[in-house]
């Protein structure tokens, strides 16, 4: 079911989002609501995975099993984030994660996305450097998701997410993602930044803001307006910043970086590099993951059962979800010298792409890849938080939140039920929804 022609609902909290007609980012590319060609029928020599229609349709698996199946390390000439390499198996894409020496992340190449920057713009982070650099600023901001802080958080988390599940309808249809999935990431995230609570709703604008330049509904302004909007969110976070530098060290994020020996002295730029992807990581990553969760149980309702029978399976079910889920559907490295992978030549300066989305569906190393299993024995070996120097750093307080989450509700409800396909995001990078219609039954 296509989410243009999917039923609409007739309840006036819950029309689907309009999306906004748009031109084509490159040619070639399909416009709003076209029909998405199988990857039987594409060119193998001009394969792209980056155009934004074929995400937001989500029409992508075949053209990942293609690629798996005949060319796993492939060249695209031509795209709109110009010339890049896709690696697409399991294990080829661990062999670059972990290969940090040769395949660089760092920003002064052009970071983790694929693509260029937009001039005198770019924004330095610790996930987008190589060492030294890289685990000195980690390093710094690493307490505020330490075992210790995960114990101190828990009983926080747990309290919010009841009293944001204490407050849904029962009976009566909402949008998961507004009210639970951006709700519950926005007070954790409001909670690791230290950052008034009733402006939350602040740092997920600007999370949606950094992805998607290019996407009318999010950014009509373009280009200018998203420069606009970010030099806000550095104005903000450097007073913040100033402010924390002048009192003794606490253990929030911004001033973890404020009294670093590596990071106090940080340009603007930096600053906003690292707050931008702190943002992203700790937001649009969990958000996801917590709408997927809804929407995987729904779509293989055995498993549901499977889990009403047996809630211990919860902490191997969040690792599934996050599997079948992944939530960055890539990550982006740059060759510093030439590099032999699976018969390729990868020449010094190409942007590969590493598709986490894919390697997570790899028949070579999954059993039934495309089915959500909650007690699948391998779950945990998903790469969707990245493997060697990079892996994401606040993975256990993500998992930590789904899992306390999923204790909540299997107390309260006896079946989230979803009444309609999600609308999904529309871009190859953040992979995730902006719109989910649920009703909860009670127990």
């Amino acid at each position: 079911m296509a989410a243009d022609t999917a039923q609409t609902i007739d309840h006036p909290a819950l029309q689907r989002p309009k999306v906004t007609e748009r031109e084509p980012l490159h040619p070639g590319y399909l416009r709003l609501g076209e029909e998405v060609p199988p990857a039987s029928e594409l060119d193998m020599e001009t394969l792209d995975l980056v155009d934004p229609e074929v995400w937001r349709q989500g029409k992508y698996w075949d053209r990942f099993a293609r690629l798996r199946k005949e060319d796993p390390i492939h060249f695209t000439p031509d795209s709109f984030v110009g010339p890049y390499w896709s690696v697409t198996r399991y294990e080829d894409i661990m062999a670059v994660d972990t290969d940090h020496k040769r395949f660089s992340s760092s920003w002064e190449y052009g970071g983790i996305t694929l693509g260029s920057p937009p001039p005198d713009f770019e924004l330095p982070m610790f996930i987008a450097m190589d060492e030294p650099r890289h685990s000195e600023q980690r390093k710094t901001v690493s307490p505020a998701v330490a075992p210790n802080m995960l114990k101190e958080f828990e009983p926080l988390i747990r309290e919010r997410t009841a009293k944001v599940l204490d407050s849904l309808p029962i009976g009566e249809p909402f949008d998961w993602v507004d009210r639970v999935s951006i709700e519950l990431t926005g007070l954790m995230l409001a909670t690791l930044f230290d950052f008034p609570q009733e402006r939350r709703r602040e740092l997920t604008r600007w999370s949606d803001i950094v992805t998607n330049m290019n996407n009318p509904d999010i950014c009509p302004g373009g280009e200018e307006q998203w420069k606009q909007e970010l030099l806000s969110c550095l104005t903000v976070f450097m007073g913040i910043f100033q402010e924390r530098q002048a009192i003794p060290l606490k253990n929030d994020l911004i001033s973890l970086l404020a009294h670093g020996e590596k990071t106090k002295n940080m340009t603007p730029m930096e600053l906003l590099g690292n707050v931008i992807l702190l943002i992203v990581g700790g937001n649009d990553t969990t958000r996801n993951s917590m709408t997927a969760s809804v929407y995987a149980l729904n779509s293989f309702p055995d498993e549901y059962k499977k889990l009403k029978a047996d809630p211990s399976l919860i902490p191997n079910m969040v690792s599934e979800t996050i599997r079948w889920q992944t939530p960055l559907a890539h990550m982006r490295r740059t060759a510093v010298e030439d590099v032999e992978l699976g018969g390729k030549l990868i020449k010094k300066g190409d942007q590969v792409a590493m598709w986490y989305v894919s390697g997570n569906r790899d028949e070579a190393f999954w059993e039934r890849p495309n089915d959500y299993i909650i007690d699948r024995p391998n779950a945990r070996r998903h790469l969707s938080f990245g493997f060697g120097i990079h892996r994401c750093v606040g993975n256990r307080l993500g998992e930590l939140q789904l899992q306390i989450l999923w204790e909540e509700l299997m107390k309260r409800f006896e079946h989230i039920e979803v009444l309609d396909e999600p609308s999904r995001t529309s871009g190859g990078f953040v992979k995730g929804y902006t719109w989910m219609p649920v009703i909860l039954h009670g127990k």
